[in-house]
């Protein structure tokens, strides 16, 4: 894999931004990453804190609070009367905060009750409230110290073990501040204000005085500069991006797990919003936290793809800062948008981030298009995907097959089936916008059909299986994996249907199988690898372990195709995982295969939250009812999931044709609308 010229903000050094694989961790060893599973992480991109469940920031491996991928503080160590509290809990408020409560015996308490609470409550921006309240029985005069330090280091340096020393601080205002070499800064003040602070221990101190029964509150206040500049200036592209990108939509019905997931997940996802730099009023998400922070990625066009019910604002702002990446002139890779290399396993060499990206951005405008979006922002976009479609052409071989990464890479069937979508979906847009050469891109997709289920069809006494890729020579990569399932995500055409796909009835059914056994199937969603595979291995991020993504593709393509049995299955397994890890999905965890009373297990290095998993639990519980919508043609189709695998459920706050759309499935799959936009008729 080739590294980066330069980390982004966010992203150890050494890693690629599209998967932060690590290539060299300095004193760390290579290819490890500091465990986060466990800890609490709050976002608010550019902001973020990583906190241990005892609420104490000590410095230790990435603990801290962080802006724009710098660590401003780095320590926050609370002691009462010279001993730090007893941490009893520590959880999740929100996407953007987390609480920690502990306790403290005081001189004169008789037996083993503490006599003093203590409650913090720290946000994403390293803002934080402490509590103390007392349950004693007469007043308490007590000594409260808060202890501060930082290294104003990156996260790539802190992730490989390569932080500098703690900076020396200085007295400022009501609390103390930092300055690096560089010019940048991070004060903290109080409220109150300490009556003391040391500068050269970088201390604060008060002396609290507690009648019985009584609190007192310090705030915590962390201002970091992002970059020197002239005092007053604003900072480029700061602060948290407003308006409505996506609806507040809601689940209710039998199984109060859906309602959870859905919440959990637009927290998520608003938490991982940030502005493109260079353009502020455009917004996007962030791949994951806090491995991949840095610049745009096809993983946020994915995860764009997947919110669309909840509007097409996110989709239209991603795909303008994708647009501005294109590749120009007159060669042979204008159109493309380009885009780091991403680990593709042990088997086969990285793939390409910007062909994905490329691929995907006539599909997801032709589906956003059918979702409601407004013609002015079609009429933006339209130049680009054609840009996009004219770099596809260019790139395919005479069979239509797109090599991946270049000329020298695989053909690799998952690329197939992107560019596959992008003709079909492609051809539709074309149509629509009145443009040339729709009729063209039928017809290249019909031969890439053809060819697809000449070449990478294996045949076998099982009833066959896709090759995973053909590499030059001619010889087929053959394991199986999760990467099928983009065989069955064809992508929204136009009536409530969906386009053909690359395999015909036979090989879907049999395809469909494949995913639904016990080799793919982990129960708690679909292994990237067969555990009958040579090289399998449950924690392979490319190899056996779950990828959500993944999963939540098979879900629907399986249930669009009619596979019901297997699309609910997948769907509860990653349901019952989701309940597991709090409704906070990482992008991938281990498949290992459940048993009862097993739990699944995080991958050490996954990001959590992560875009495309937190859009997953969106995509899974609208897959549910079916909604498929044709806003052009004032229509929208219902195709609910029949066995309704969560009993009833009742989805609002959606958007169809830019217009609020709320749809109840009764236990027997039957799809009722309940709310639509004026004229909006329902269709087959």
């Amino acid at each position: 894999m080739a590294p980066s010229p330069a980390p982004a903000p966010g992203l150890p050094a050494g890693h690629t931004p599209a998967t932060g694989t690590p290539v060299s961790a300095g004193t760390a060893r290579p290819g490890e990453l500091p465990s986060v599973h466990n800890a609490l992480i709050s976002v608010a991109l550019p902001a973020l804190a990583v906190s241990a469940e005892h609420g104490q920031l000590t410095g230790r491996g990435i603990e801290g609070v962080y802006l724009a991928g710098r660590r401003l503080l780095s320590r926050c160590v609370l002691r009462v009367a010279g001993r730090e509290p007893l941490a009893l809990h520590g959880r999740s408020a929100g996407a953007d905060r987390a609480t920690f409560l502990g306790v403290l015996r005081t001189v004169g308490d008789i037996g083993p009750d503490p006599g003093l609470v203590v409650e913090r409550a720290r946000g994403a921006d390293g803002t934080e409230r402490i509590t103390l309240r007392s349950a004693a029985g007469r007043t308490l005069r007590l000594p409260v110290e808060i202890a501060l330090g930082t290294d104003l280091a990156d996260l790539w340096a802190v992730a490989a073990g390569r932080a500098g020393p703690e900076l020396s601080a200085s007295v400022h205002g009501t609390g103390l501040r930092w300055t690096a070499d560089d010019g940048r800064y991070v004060a903290v003040t109080a409220d109150p204000p300490p009556t003391d602070a040391m500068a050269a221990a970088g201390l604060l101190r008060w002396e609290v005085e507690l009648e019985p029964g009584a609190a007192r509150t310090i705030e915590l206040r962390v201002r970091g500069d992002r970059t020197p500049r002239s005092a007053g200036a604003p900072a480029p592209g700061s602060g948290r991006p407003g308006g409505q990108v996506f609806s507040e939509a809601r689940a209710e019905g039998d199984d109060p797990r859906a309602a959870e997931l859905l919440r959990t997940s637009l927290e998520d996802l608003r938490a991982l919003l940030q502005r493109d730099p260079s353009h502020p009023a455009d917004i996007h998400l962030a791949a994951g936290v806090p491995w991949r922070c840095g610049p745009i990625t096809a993983e946020a066009l994915w995860a764009a793809r997947m919110v669309l019910p909840l509007g097409t604002r996110l989709a239209v702002t991603t795909l303008r800062a994708l647009a501005r990446l294109q590749l120009g002139g007159p060669s042979r890779e204008s159109g493309r948008i380009p885009g780091p290399l991403r680990d593709a396993g042990p088997y086969l060499p990285p793939r390409c981030t910007g062909i994905e990206a490329t691929l995907a951005f006539p599909a997801v405008l032709a589906e956003a298009r059918r979702w409601g979006l407004p013609e002015r922002d079609l009429a933006e976009l339209l130049p680009a995907a054609e840009r996009c479609l004219g770099w596809l052409r260019a790139a395919a071989d005479a069979n239509g097959f797109v090599q991946d990464p270049g000329p020298a890479g695989p053909w690799r069937a998952e690329t197939q089936a992107h560019a596959h979508r992008a003709a079909v979906l492609g051809a539709d847009l074309l149509d629509a916008c009145g443009r040339p050469g729709g009729d063209a891109w039928r017809e290249w997709a019909g031969v890439l059909r053809e060819r697809f289920r000449a070449e990478f069809w294996l045949d076998d006494r099982s009833g066959g299986r896709p090759a995973a890729a053909r590499v030059p020579g001619g010889r087929p990569w053959t394991q199986l994996g999760g990467w099928a399932a983009h065989l069955l995500d064809t992508g929204l055409s136009g009536g409530g249907r969906y386009a053909p796909g690359l395999l015909d009835k036979a090989g879907t059914e049999q395809l469909a199988r494949l995913l639904g056994t016990p080799v793919l199937d982990s129960g708690w969603g679909l292994r990237s690898l067969g555990t009958k595979e040579p090289g399998h291995n449950p924690f392979g991020h490319r190899a056996g372990a779950v990828r959500v993504h993944e999963t939540a593709v098979a879900v629907g393509g399986l249930a669009a195709a009619g596979y019901e049995r297997e699309a609910a299955s997948l769907l509860c397994g990653v349901l019952d995982a989701a309940e597991a890890f709090g409704h906070r999905m990482p992008e991938m965890y281990a498949g290992e295969q459940r048993t009862a009373g097993s739990v699944p297990v995080p991958h050490p290095a996954a990001c959590r939250p992560a875009a495309v998993a937190a859009a997953a639990g969106v995509h899974l519980l609208t897959t549910l009812a079916g909604v498929r919508p044709d806003a052009p043609d004032r229509t929208v189709a219902l195709h609910p999931v029949r066995s309704a695998p969560l009993g009833a459920v009742r989805l609002s706050g959606l958007r169809v044709a830019e217009e609020p759309f709320a749809v109840r499935v009764s236990r027997l799959g039957l799809g009722m609308v309940e709310e639509a936009a004026d004229g909006l008729q329902l269709g087959g």
